[in-house]
């Protein structure tokens, strides 16, 4: 799997917020195999800088720092956030999310585009946070984008795949492209059904962070996605509306 020039071994993406303690987020970032972390800015404490034992903690783990926008409902406060986040962790690499509806937290599509123009154009590598549709993914291809980031249903929401049709539309409209199912995943069944949509990767968060025992959760999506991904890459049998028999009819026994 390969993100703006850099290979990576794992298809899982994790995110590091909501777990109830540092070092169980740890501990599952590695039954996870995750090589990526995203980080949200918000971390940081200006004051303090109460964050850095944080920060020590992902960089023991020896994985790419993804920071990203979360929580940002401008251009510009996305952009300002990135631009921070830049100098903060040293990378070009963000994520980034602008949200238009409270409720869902939608991505705002138009702003999104716009923010993601700014950013490719000042060398930022970009991972976009969208919707499964195709316009708005041309666009922020045209931005400079050379990933996209689609959502499987609301943030944190875990109820999966709300319209795989648009999905398998995505990947078989970009195949070339890098995609992402981002957000709303929240059983390792719904990240095995995205890569054998045929998807590069699987980005979660809550699934992992709030399950009774985060490790095992972990464990259990990284075992999901391989196996999802090898599914895919067997050629699965295509549906069908009849039965079709296992045993072959020709040569069975006539009784008179």
């Amino acid at each position: 799997m390969e993100f703006y020039g850099k290979t990576f071994g794992s298809r899982l993406l994790l995110g590091t917020a909501l777990y109830p303690s540092p070092s169980v987020m740890a501990e599952a970032v590695r039954a996870s195999g995750a090589e990526i972390l995203t980080v949200s800015l918000r971390r940081e404490s200006a004051a303090e800088r109460q964050g850095q034992d944080f920060w020590t903690l992902i960089r023991d783990t020896g994985a790419t720092v993804l920071p990203n926008t979360a929580g940002c409902h401008s251009v510009k406060e996305a952009v300002t956030t990135a631009e921070m986040a830049r100098e903060l962790f040293g990378t070009p690499w963000i994520k980034l999310e602008v949200i238009g509806e409270a409720d869902t937290l939608q991505p705002d599509v138009f702003g999104l585009v716009e923010a993601a123009r700014i950013l490719c154009a000042d060398g930022f590598e970009v991972f976009p946070y969208t919707t499964d549709d195709l316009v708005v993914a041309e666009r922020l291809l045209e931005a400079g984008c050379q990933v996209l980031m689609p959502w499987g249903a609301p943030i944190g929401s875990g109820r999966g795949l709300n319209n795989p049709y648009a999905l398998r539309s995505m990947r078989a409209h970009f195949p070339d492209v890098p995609l992402v199912v981002d957000a709303g995943i929240g059983l390792p069944s719904h990240a095995a059904a995205a890569m054998e949509l045929g998807y590069d990767a699987i980005l979660l968060n809550t699934a992992v962070a709030k399950a009774g025992d985060p490790v095992r959760m972990a464990e259990a999506f990284a075992k999901a996605i391989a196996a999802g991904r090898l599914g895919f890459e067997a050629d699965p049998m295509e549906m069908r509306d009849m039965a079709a028999p296992s045993t072959p009819v020709l040569g069975k026994a006539l009784l008179a």
